[in-house]
């Protein structure tokens, strides 16, 4: 089965604007989310190096530090504070107790006065019974490790109290990991210590601390840092998920200005995009059901708009095919489709051309033979009575009947053979004509003059016939080719002496019409015969009995003069009067 140009771009543009949007809802479900969240890591990590380059600046400005972290988390949506060289956060002397220590054998801790943050033993919700224990409390016992100069507790005891705090994730590595065979890593670091509350301080409002995942990432960074799990010469970016939420965490050691370690740390959530992810799969339902039914009649409207220049194309080249080249496709654009629409329409133009052009030239040479047959047959007819004169009179010399008339036989030969030879002279001129090749030259020339030359050559048989030629003369220039119009003048006023009776009158005139001038040969006589008018133009027609060969004449004057007059692309015509006939035609006047 044939399948038509309009359902086959039809079902090609569907399927493309399909394959799109399958593309298009892959990509933003898949693809999307590594995307974003690779963007994602890249402003971030431009947003930290300057706030690099802004906490340098600082050298130690609490205020200045802590508008740092609040614009950033602001401008990125991201959480970061700066960790000490053991993992503490920096300036959380908001969150933490002041402890005394007495003295002790660890000689660089007694009589040291030191803060324990206290993020990292409880949440926000126990503040009011952490106050209200720490206050039973005067001596608290110190259960840690040591870094440097730097204590980092894992559990605090109030003496004689059931009161005690533990960092949970720091104390499994000390306490819940060891086995006989292998000791904990931290074990050589552990100190023990007794001191006096001092001071405490907690937070108020909203803080960082409100965050407990970013707290809780904060505790489990401290512990890798303090198992030297952590490089600390580069820039680190994590995954981790919590509670099937995606989140980045970006940790970036730097050297501040006192020369030591500073940790750059942050984290961001993935969640955003994970909704609009979820957001777009349910969205889809319900677009791509919208934008299939716009797609098939989008492309159906697109199909029969493409199509209908190209239909257009088809139904005119298929007139083409069979030579009917009345049609021409209409131009309504000018990209490649109208070009193509010119171009065939200027095809279908030449071949048109072309082709009535090759017709006219069949019709020529269908012409040529008919004049070529008509010739022969004329030639045939006309020669055929002159030769049988001929004939007799030779027959009569030779039998030597009527010597006496001997020089009558041979001038009525003479004249036979000059009569052969006028009829073969016109017809070759009628035949050259006729022929269609024949080029007419144009002049100007006064056509009075002409007349007047024509009138004086025939004065003999006008004389002969004692007729009165009556000039009507408008002086006149005209253009034509001279020759060939004093021709057709002679053939008219030849023709008017041979049929007017003696003693009576030629009319020749010339007056102008409209920019022309109508050159007319009136003779009195009878009149020709209605039906015959259209007819005396043709080639060896008498019409008129009277009008016969002993008149004098070959028959072919008057055709001559229509096939001149036709190539000079005039008017001309007869037609009865009162009195007789009159011949006429029409030149281009010029000044």
């Amino acid at each position: 089965m044939r399948i038509g140009i309009v359902l086959k771009l039809f079902m090609l543009t569907t399927l493309l604007c399909m394959l799109v949007l399958v593309i298009i809802y892959i990509g933003q479900t898949i693809f999307f989310k590594e995307y974003y969240a690779n963007q994602k890591v890249k402003e971030i990590n431009t947003s930290i190096q300057s706030f690099e380059k802004e906490y340098l600046k600082a050298e130690g400005d609490v205020q200045a530090i802590k508008k740092l972290e609040h614009d950033f988390q602001q401008e990125n949506t991201t959480w970061i504070t700066t960790l000490d060289s053991v993992g503490n956060i920096k300036y959380a002397n908001d969150f933490s107790v002041e402890i005394d220590i007495e003295s002790s054998k660890y000689k660089n801790f007694s009589n040291r006065i030191i803060n324990i943050p206290l993020y990292s033993f409880i949440d926000l919700e126990e503040l009011d019974r952490l106050r209200f224990n720490l206050e039973q409390v005067n001596d608290i016992f110190i259960d840690g490790i040591v870094k440097g100069n730097t204590v980092v507790p894992t559990i605090l005891t109030g003496e004689n109290s059931n009161f005690s705090l533990e960092n949970r994730l720091l104390s499994e590595e000390l306490y819940g990991k060891r086995t006989e065979t292998e000791p904990s890593l931290l074990e050589s670091s552990q100190i023990f210590l007794k001191g006096r509350i001092t001071n405490l301080q907690l937070p108020v409002g909203s803080t960082i601390y409100n965050n407990r995942l970013f707290i809780e990432k904060i505790k489990q960074f401290q512990v890798k840092l303090l198992l030297d799990k952590i490089n600390h010469s580069h820039v680190q970016t994590m995954d981790e998920e919590e509670n099937n939420i995606q989140y980045k965490l970006f940790i970036k050691p730097i050297t501040d200005t006192t020369g030591e370690t500073t940790y750059i740390f942050a984290m961001t959530s993935l969640q955003p995009v994970d909704e609009a992810v979820q957001m777009l799969e349910d969205y889809y339902l319900y677009l791509i059901l919208f934008v299939l039914l716009l797609i098939v009649l989008a492309s159906l409207y697109y199909s029969k708009k493409i199509t209908k220049p190209l239909l257009q194309i088809n139904d005119t080249t298929n007139n083409m095919a069979h030579l009917d080249f009345s049609e021409n496709i209409p131009i309504k654009s000018k990209d490649e489709i109208g070009a193509l629409s010119q171009n065939i329409n200027t095809l279908s133009t030449t071949l048109h051309s072309y082709i009535n052009q090759l017709r006219q030239d069949i019709e020529k040479e269908k012409q040529l033979e008919t004049t070529r047959k008509e010739f022969i047959s004329g030639v045939s007819h006309e020669l055929k009575t002159p030769l049988s004169i001929m004939k007799s009179c030779i027959s009569i010399i030779e039998d030597g009947v009527a010597a006496d008339k001997k020089d009558y036989y041979f001038n009525a030969l003479r004249k036979e053979v000059d009569k052969m030879n006028l009829l073969i002279v016109d017809m070759l001129e009628l035949a050259k004509f006729e022929s269609g090749t024949y080029k007419m030259e144009m002049d100007v020339f006064p056509i009075d003059e002409s007349i007047e030359y024509i009138c004086e050559q025939l004065a003999l048989d006008i004389a002969d016939k004692q007729l009165h030629i009556h000039q009507h003369l408008s002086n006149n220039k005209v253009l034509a080719n001279q020759n060939r119009i004093e021709q057709v003048l002679t053939n008219f006023i030849t023709n008017a002496i041979r049929y007017t009776p003696e003693n009576q009158h030629i009319f020749i005139s010339t007056i102008e019409d409209n920019g022309r001038v109508k050159v007319s040969v009136e003779n009195n006589g009878a009149p020709i015969v209605q039906e015959h008018l259209d007819k005396i133009w043709d080639r060896f027609y008498r019409g008129d009995t009277s009008r016969n060969r002993s008149e004098g004449g070959t028959g072919l004057g008057l055709a001559i003069s229509k096939n001149i007059l036709e190539l000079h692309g005039v008017e001309y015509g007869v037609l009865n009067t009162e009195d007789g006939v009159m011949f006429f035609f029409y030149l281009d006047r010029k000044e």
